[in-house]
């Protein structure tokens, strides 16, 4: 499901680094404890993850932010402290601006093979690389990601969010001058 993938990606989006809107190339960073280790739009949604499932080791997208059109990679390690069964789920909400686009639990082994994983995901190092076509229809605007993690056992696996900015690009009749 493409929506599926634009949405992992966009998640993914949200690592170590928090993109601030920007009307050029350039943007602030800001860093903090909830911050994903990494290249990312990725925030921790809590500050203690003692208990969470999976430790977070990074993630790296390319380009970082996301860009409409263009090719994402995902690059993400970490370390699973147990194995994740069929079962897991993620409350999952996807917002644009202030309006709910989704929110929805979905079935985690199903959604994983969107990053060529499956179930069960064994204990042990964990490593991810995807690449992403985002599709250039993506309208522009501010798009905030929020994926709540669970075991079939309601054992608590991570809680990520993440906000990507998409802007428009600026058509010149001219060309590059």
């Amino acid at each position: 499901m493409k929506f599926s993938a634009t949405v992992i990606a966009l998640l993914s989006a949200s690592v170590n680094a928090l993109s601030i809107a920007r009307s050029d190339d350039q943007s602030a960073v800001i860093s903090d404890d909830l911050d994903v280790p990494g290249q990312s739009p990725l925030k921790f949604c809590e500050a203690d993850r003692a208990n969470d499932i999976i430790t977070i080791g990074e993630v790296v997208l390319t380009p970082n932010p996301p860009q409409a059109g263009t090719t994402l990679t995902i690059k993400a390690s970490g370390f699973v402290k147990e194995t994740i069964e069929d079962g897991a789920y993620v409350n999952l909400q996807v917002k644009y601006g202030y309006i709910k686009l989704l929110d929805t639990q979905a079935d985690l082994c199903k959604e994983i093979k969107n990053v060529d994983l499956d179930c069960p995901i064994e204990k042990g190092p964990i490593s991810i690389t995807k690449d992403v076509e985002l599709p250039k229809e993506i309208p522009p605007g501010k798009y905030i990601v929020n994926a709540d993690v669970y075991s079939k056992d309601d054992e608590h696996i991570t809680c990520l969010t993440a906000t990507v900015v998409f802007s428009r690009k600026a058509i010149s009749f001219f060309g590059d001058l």
